[in-house]
């Protein structure tokens, strides 16, 4: 059962950035900056503005904190009778129900303003009129995984679209192909890692009646379907640089993720989940990071010198 106790107000802040794993923001993020920088190149300067990439971050850190505190509340019970999850803030009391509502509300002022905040800026009307629906699909997740096994893939979708916002949010007349097809490698990628996740709770998921591909089909086959998801995001980050025209620079950025996705698949077996928090945390980090540095070192030094 969640306690209803309720901690003072800094200590519940520390306690929320836990519970939603605020750190985490790094596997979407630089994706939807690598989008920022691409459809940047389209605008009379050729790179977006500081106040570009400002709302970008603060639009995918709030709705992200949006979804993972809907995920929490919706899942309380659920984690509090899983001996992974019961130490969680919510199930163990560390943070009242009240509190995370309140959070939830104030990261979604925070993300509406900040859609506002490109129509205020830059007449663009499209962050505000999507911002909705996006955040929709984004929460809808935590309620996907109680009626089909292919939740993953939901998941996935709801955070490729970061690199698809990002570019309708910078310049919504250059939408294309390559928008579409890095969005896609973000969902495949995401999918992936997120059924190696589930792998840890594939008895708790049977208990419960969820519907997590492992659970489902069993850790061998699920796992096969991350090694073929994996191999179409290397795919699909072929084609973004062919179609947007990058360099060795960003290809370079690839291999480094093919080779890290590689590692990734090698780190967990059928019957040996010991090193998911490897795969899962240290792994995919490095896949945003390193993709997103080199993606937008390419796009900079493409570009003519700023005088």
């Amino acid at each position: 059962m969640t306690s209803s106790a309720s901690p003072k107000a800094p200590s519940s802040v520390l306690v929320w950035t836990e519970m939603v794993k605020f750190s985490h923001s790094v596997f979407a993020l630089p994706f939807a900056l690598m989008a920022t920088f691409l459809a940047g190149r389209s605008l009379p300067q050729q790179r977006p503005e500081w106040l570009h990439l400002a709302l970008i971050v603060v639009c995918m850190v709030s709705a992200r904190s949006v979804a993972m505190t809907f995920n929490r509340i919706v899942d309380a019970q659920i984690d509090a009778r899983n001996p992974r999850t019961d130490s969680r803030p919510l199930p163990a009391g560390k943070l009242s129900m009240v509190q995370a509502w309140t959070f939830l509300i104030v990261f979604f002022a925070t993300y509406a303003l900040a859609c506002f905040g490109f129509f205020f800026q830059y007449q663009n009307r499209w962050p505000m009129l999507l911002g909705g629906p996006v955040l929709l699909i984004l929460c809808g997740y935590s309620l996907a995984k109680r009626f089909t096994s292919w939740s993953h893939f939901w998941l996935g979708s709801a955070i490729g679209l970061s690199p698809l916002a990002a570019w309708i949010a910078i310049h919504p007349s250059t939408l294309g192909l390559p928008a579409i097809l890095l969005s896609l490698a973000v969902m495949f990628w995401i999918a992936g890692f997120d059924i190696i996740y589930a792998c840890q709770d594939i008895e708790v998921d049977r208990r419960e009646g969820l519907f997590s591909l492992p659970s489902r089909i069993g850790p061998a086959k699920a796992l096969m379907v991350t090694r073929m998801a994996h191999t179409v995001v290397v795919i699909l980050l072929i084609l973004v640089g062919k179609l947007s025209g990058l360099g060795w620079i960003y290809y370079a950025g690839v291999g480094i993720v093919a080779v890290l996705l590689v590692l990734e698949n090698l780190c967990v077996k059928p019957d040996d989940f010991s090193k998911v928090n490897l795969a899962f945390f240290t792994l995919n980090g490095l896949v945003s990071l390193a993709l997103a540095v080199c993606t937008i070192t390419d796009v900079l030094l493409g570009l003519p010198a700023v005088l």
